[in-house]
């Protein structure tokens, strides 16, 4: 697709400038990518087309996938591209290609609040198999580099005293608590390996992932920004079941693109970098930025008000490590990241 035709053009270019010198590395390479066409999946296939046509690297991606044919009428301009290719087949059992795949992401996960709520058990069997199977791969086809995105969940619930957490808070989620499936999940994902490094020569980078916005995120799932933003562009008003009082934070994907792309070629191995924005909101405060940042001006409705003296929860990064050893930032702000990912959902 010509930069003229892809709506995404601006943010492409975005990924590329800053992220331009990592590379060289990938000339020629091959890449094996599971959980490829989610909400991240996609955007690393989109800026890994865009680098791989404009610096002409000659690199291949072989992408895993349940649900070939839902991908292409997701987005046919990445499922018919000659350099992406895909395998139909589950993370957890999946046959494994031959060839050699110096560069492995393993995005595979069933991010579902539904699933670890009605059955913990199948997500933490989804989770730990399919990382397992995708090490086991890394043993047989040459790998380099590792990627797992891994989740800010292993570090169980954020004291609310504790503005950000950072990667070396020694917590951990409640194994007792059937909901910390998920949590333990990437935990146990994070130890397979660090284990499996010990046996074979690769390097694992692990990015321990937060919330964010953007293009092909959900409107219509367990992410309340996109269920905002959804509401604004049907002209709803935005309802919070809640008393909008939990702090998150928002890095917009294309910034996520380059975090993770960076943290693949350049981060230290088997340590684990904390991937997201520093910059706290609360949940009534992202509602009101969305009214405030798209036409229309809807009316917020909060259902519940706060309990007086109980603290708020928290779920916020501390992003040290990753801007003084990878020189990453937060460089779109969420003002910005809301129009973006309103205006290329109202394209759809």
């Amino acid at each position: 697709m010509s930069a003229s035709g892809n709506p995404l053009s601006a943010d492409l270019d975005h990924i590329l400038d800053h992220t331009r010198g990592h590379w060289d590395e990938a000339r020629g390479a091959r890449f094996f990518v599971t959980g490829g066409t989610g909400f991240f999946g996609c955007w690393l296939l989109e800026s890994f087309a865009w680098a791989n046509e404009r610096l002409s690297l000659g690199a291949e991606m072989l992408v895993l996938t349940r649900n070939l044919s839902a991908f292409q009428k997701k987005a046919p301009h990445l499922a018919n591209r000659a350099d992406i290719r895909f395998q139909v087949g589950d993370a957890r059992d999946f046959e494994f290609p031959s060839g050699e795949y110096p560069f492995v992401i393993h995005a595979a996960t069933e991010a579902s609040a539904k699933l670890n709520n009605e059955n913990p058990a199948l997500m933490l069997d989804t989770i730990v198999a399919g990382t397992r199977r995708a090490v086991e791969f890394v043993g047989q086809c040459g790998t380099k580099k590792f990627l797992l995105t891994s989740s800010g969940a292993v570090y169980g619930n954020q004291p609310p005293d504790l503005i950000r957490v950072s990667e070396d808070y020694a917590g951990g989620p409640s194994v007792s608590d059937p909901r910390s499936a998920y949590a333990e999940g990437k935990r146990m994902s994070e130890l397979l390996c660090a284990l499996a490094s010990r046996q074979q020569r690769f390097e694992p980078k692990i990015a321990r992932c937060y919330a964010f916005v953007g293009p092909y995120l959900p409107l219509d799932a367990h992410f309340a920004i996109g269920n905002f933003i959804g509401d604004t562009i049907a002209g709803s008003p935005i309802t919070i079941s809640g008393d909008g009082t939990p702090y998150r934070s928002y890095l917009y994907a294309a910034d996520l693109a380059i975090w993770l792309w960076t943290i693949l070629f350049r981060g230290t191995a088997n340590r684990p970098y904390n991937v997201g924005s520093a910059d706290p909101v609360n949940i009534a405060e992202t509602a009101a930025a969305v009214s405030r940042a798209l036409p229309g001006n809807v009316p917020v409705n909060i259902l519940q008000k706060p309990v007086a003296g109980q603290p708020a929860q928290r779920y916020v990064p501390d992003t040290t490590r990753a801007q003084s050893e990878l020189g990453l930032k937060q460089f779109i702000q969420l003002d910005d990241a809301i129009q973006r990912t309103a205006r290329w959902h109202s394209r759809m």
